[in-house]
């Protein structure tokens, strides 16, 4: 009985915690509408029924209506209807003429066929809970490995929209990452094969590597080989487990406080650049294969730089952007749609990507969809560089470490 209590207080603090939780036990229909439409199904039976006299019996089949209210209402709507037609039934059922059997079995039927209504709301309530609870739990998951934006460093400032699709067999792996380094800001965005916990589990491994990398390495190449290295080793982990091996797109950024931004392309799609008033797509001359494919190409990834000027927004995405589609199947424009926002800020591009997406797709999504816009970090007067995931001790930050040793780090979480 303790365990019971227990556990029925852990569903409560599930559904109060979590939104959809709490929604897979509420009815879809109104307490007051629902007691107007059962009052005139019974009073329409009952009157059919006395109208055609022994000829046609309408009123036990009324032990359908609690099967039908266990789809669509709340448990304690389901018993109550159950109730309800119990009693009607068993009240005409004795001012009807027949046999102590016949009485007895009516009865019996009805009991049963309406507790049968109640049990199949329970076991839908339980089953949706449960399934709600799994999806909750993947989503949380990978909201804990993604940090919260805004994120302002040194460097830059980074806004973002981050909306995971949040059904069992397509939560997605789409990751991002804004790390201030000593060799300046390192972002990336990716998108890792397939769906699923294990793809969530293939994004956790290069996002941890990046937050390591990101502070270590002095150079972008560096920190992208150190990514490969990282997707290669969990794919011979999960080799080993029996799991699909997989490879991530990822778009690797540096910024230094310089005019110009340094990129690494692995398969990803290429960035847009907001200003002064127009939208152009960054021309980045190559593109390489996605992290974990290095071995099947003789290329080595090198990186370039684009002009990044003060007052210009940078926007990411991912494709869960580029591949949602309307209703006939085309893809999103967002090449066309990006004119429209030139002269937005990052916060308001975002926010118009956003609605446009939503109303171009009819709020039907087919993959998680992340994207970050990036400027230039406002600078105040006299206040000093943030460092964000870097330990610093002392006064001051560490100057770069020399050519062959580490610089001191602590990990970004």
């Amino acid at each position: 009985m303790a365990r019971k209590r227990s556990g029925d207080r852990h569903r409560s603090e599930d559904a109060a915690a979590d939104p959809g939780i709490a929604s897979v036990s509420r009815s879809r229909i109104g307490g007051w509408p629902l007691a107007a439409g059962i009052a005139l199904l019974t009073a329409l039976v009952v009157f059919i029924d006395v109208l055609t006299g022994n000829d046609l019996r309408l009123v036990p089949l009324l032990v359908v209506v609690p099967a039908l209210a266990s789809v669509y209402c709340s448990l304690r709507q389901t018993i109550w209807v159950a109730v309800w037609i119990t009693t009607v039934v068993v009240g005409f059922r004795a001012g009807t003429d027949g046999t102590f059997w016949d009485f007895l079995f009516g009865i019996g039927f009805a009991v049963l066929a309406c507790a049968l209504g109640v049990a199949a709301c329970a076991a839908r309530i339980r089953h949706a809970t449960e399934m709600a609870r799994l999806r909750s739990a993947a989503v949380t998951l990978q909201r804990q490995i993604l940090r919260p934006l805004p994120v302002t460093t040194g460097h830059v400032l980074a806004h973002g929209l981050y909306e995971p699709l949040e059904e069992d067999r397509f939560v997605g792996g789409d990751i991002y990452e804004v790390v201030d380094s000593p060799y300046g800001t390192r972002v990336i965005i990716g998108d890792v094969q397939g769906k699923g916990l294990a793809a969530i589990g293939a994004g956790f491994a290069a996002i941890a590597a990046f937050r390591e990398a990101a502070i270590r390495e002095s150079t972008l190449t560096g920190v992208v080989e150190a990514l490969e290295d990282a997707v290669v080793r969990h794919n011979a982990f999960s080799a080993q487990t029996g799991e699909a091996e997989r490879f991530v797109t990822a778009l690797v950024l540096g910024f230094d406080g310089s005019g110009r931004v340094e990129a690494v392309n692995c398969g990803h799609l290429p960035p847009r650049l907001f200003h002064d008033g127009r939208s152009t797509a960054v021309p980045l001359r190559r593109t390489y294969v996605p992290l974990g494919l290095a071995g099947l190409s003789r290329e080595t990834r090198t990186a370039e730089s684009f002009a990044f000027p003060p007052g210009a927004t940078l926007l990411v995405v991912t494709d869960g952007v580029t591949e949602a589609r309307d209703a006939a199947g085309t893809f999103y424009p967002l090449d066309e749609r990006a004119a429209a926002w030139a002269r937005h800020g990052p916060r308001e591009l975002l926010d118009a990507l956003h609605v446009d997406l939503e109303r171009f797709s009819g709020g039907v999504r087919r993959d998680d969809v992340a994207a970050l816009a990036l400027c230039r970090a406002p600078v105040e007067a006299g206040a000093p560089r943030p460092v964000d995931a870097v330990a610093v001790t002392g006064p001051a930050a560490p100057d770069p470490a020399p050519s062959g040793s580490a610089p001191p780090m602590a990990m970004p979480f």
